[in-house]
């Protein structure tokens, strides 16, 4: 996924700059290398980022290109997200090789989730089924599922799309079932903050409308203090010239959630954020996180 991400971003940029050498340099992550235990208990997501970060203190690399959802809410001061690519679908998906919703999952089926937030979601839809914690890209994931490991999976859409698997998908969750991750669906560049030419550059990536939504979700993130073991779900887009952000916390087992929804002019993105966060607070969010 990391890979086919970068090399469309290269693509990309080769096409604007056909006289600049774009070159990939990959990595493996302290994320990609311990597949044995949970994220959340390793040190969450941003675990994928801080090794691209160091290649990049180290002139090693220029820019690292990211799934936003697995950037943290604040970056060390040293980074900057260059750009924020124009997002593909937000929301999460069922993949499974017999049923094709979450409806018609049978009682106690064992549900593959990397995802403390997609977890508590789908526990308060159903509580019911096992929601069994899995690791590995998508490929071991949906091997694990065909080799009857699990029953259904709960991914990413934007990822599948990308890795043109699209046939996987039974049914697609709306928000009111599972709201997206902080920022899913976009891809983050970041670069070091003082290269102020390179970021000029990379501004032909930039998706004004996709960074004005994610930038209130990300916002209310921080202002929540919330981190990789928080089940935090956020959706923001603009309707009829207006930012409608929508906000959850909820308890891991899924009995308690919590929501909010705000909206503002576009241009007040990172002040709804910080209202939806306080909205949350007010009505107990705390004790989730």
């Amino acid at each position: 996924m990391a890979l086919t991400q970068a090399y469309f971003i290269q693509s990309q940029l080769q096409k604007q700059y056909p006289n600049v050498l774009i070159e990939l340099v990959e990595m493996n992550t302290t994320g990609d290398k311990i597949q044995d235990r949970p994220l959340a208990a390793i040190g969450g997501k941003g675990l994928f980022v801080k090794t691209l970060e160091e290649a990049m203190l180290q002139n090693r690399a220029d820019f690292a290109v990211h799934s936003l959802k697995d950037v943290p809410p604040e970056l060390p001061a040293q980074f900057t997200l260059a750009a924020i690519s124009k997002r593909e679908s937000p929301f999460d998906v069922l993949v499974s090789g017999r049923y094709s919703s979450l409806d018609e999952l049978p009682k106690g089926a064992k549900v593959g989730t990397g995802s403390v937030r997609r977890t508590a979601q789908i526990l308060h839809y159903r509580p019911d089924l096992e929601l069994i914690d899995i690791r590995g890209n998508v490929d071991t994931r949906l091997r694990k599922l065909d080799e009857g490991q699990f029953d259904a999976l709960i991914l990413a859409e934007a990822g599948l799309n990308r890795l043109g698997l699209q046939g996987r998908i039974k049914q697609v969750l709306s928000p009111e079932i599972c709201l997206p991750s902080v920022g899913q669906g976009a891809l983050a560049i970041e670069c070091l903050a003082e290269n102020k030419a390179l970021i000029a550059a990379l501004q032909i990536l930039n998706h004004s409308e996709s960074r004005c939504c994610i930038e209130a979700e990300r916002a209310m993130t921080r202002a929540l203090q919330a981190s990789c073991y928080s089940p935090v779900g956020s959706f923001a887009e603009i309707k009829n010239g207006q930012l409608l952000l929508r906000g959850l916390v909820a308890s891991k087992d899924g009995k308690v959630l919590i929501k909010t929804l705000q909206q503002g002019e576009p241009e007040a993105a990172v002040k709804i954020g910080e209202q939806a966060a306080a909205h949350l607070l007010e009505q107990g969010a705390q004790a989730c996180l």
